[in-house]
């Protein structure tokens, strides 16, 4: 039978919890989520397991981060099927506040990233989305404090910046990212492809394929432009309403225009009747 994990829901029960899971200087691993969780958040709570002692997942889905015509009031939201999928990967504690408890009457304080955060991906289309991340997961890590922290490279931006924002504001904690999981067909698994009809989710892997080509088509010496058009082409004809194709440095996410101008990554938005996909891969 699976163990439950610890369920924390106040700040100073999450300190003491903490505290106790750090006896004998166990090393702790945190993976934020906003529930809902699919086999993506499963595999980066089997590497958790795998870098650290004890493991902490924290399920809270964050107001700051969605627009007013976003999709906070439906995300989806299945408790239940969480802490059954947490109780089989022998999680140690899940960290479950509600919205009083991460944002308090007179909450005044938001972080404000840069850098990464400001290159016309993500935060062209959401300008919101960055200050609601790094704000809760500036909290989340100095609540939980732990070592380490597991985030999926599916949010690649996402990534970038909650890296830059633990090493700038010295919080003590090692991002690591963690690959991408997709279904057989190559879509990415995402708590959002729920909102897909079945016609829709015929047609989204067409994202990863056209990534997959783009790629090729650089790896064989044809040139930025034609290589990002064709596979803009690829998405539109899909039926995709594009956000974004573009190819930028994976470090940096400065637009780039030759392969010598260091790692790329190719990354993509777009959106398929109500819902927005995003994804990425390494060139």
């Amino acid at each position: 039978m699976s163990r439950k994990p610890l369920i924390v829901r106040t700040v100073p029960a999450l300190r003491r919890a903490v505290d106790q899971l750090r006896a004998r200087k166990a090393s702790v691993a945190l993976v934020p989520t906003m529930g809902a969780l699919h086999d993506g958040h499963v595999s980066l709570v089997r590497l958790a397991n795998r870098r650290a002692t004890k493991v902490i997942v924290s399920i809270f889905v964050n107001p700051a981060q969605f627009a007013p015509t976003e999709d906070f009031g439906s995300y989806p939201r299945t408790w239940q099927a969480d802490l059954a999928k947490l109780s089989a990967e022998k999680v140690d504690l899940i960290w479950y506040p509600a919205v009083k408890v991460m944002y308090p009457d007179g909450f005044a304080t938001r972080v404000a990233p840069e850098g990464q955060a400001t290159v016309g991906l993500e935060d062209r289309f959401r300008p919101h989305f960055f200050g609601g991340v790094a704000t809760v997961v500036c909290k989340l890590f100095t609540q939980v404090r732990p070592d380490l922290a597991i985030f999926g490279e599916k949010d690649f931006q996402q990534l970038r910046v909650v890296t830059r924002m633990a090493g700038d504001l010295d919080l003590g904690v090692k991002v690591i990212g963690s690959k991408t999981v997709r279904e057989r067909d190559g879509l990415a698994m995402s708590s959002r492809n729920v909102y897909l009809s079945p016609e829709e989710r015929r047609a989204a892997p067409e994202l990863y394929r056209a990534m997959k080509q783009s790629a090729a088509r650089l790896k064989a010496g044809e040139d930025f432009a034609s290589a990002t058009a064709g596979g803009a082409e690829m998405i539109a004809a899909a039926g995709f309403a594009l956000d974004y194709f573009e190819i930028r440095h994976a470090d940096t996410l400065a637009p780039v225009t030759s392969a010598s101008d260091g790692p790329l990554r190719i990354l993509v938005a777009a959106r398929l009747g109500t819902t927005r996909l995003i994804d990425n891969i390494a060139v």
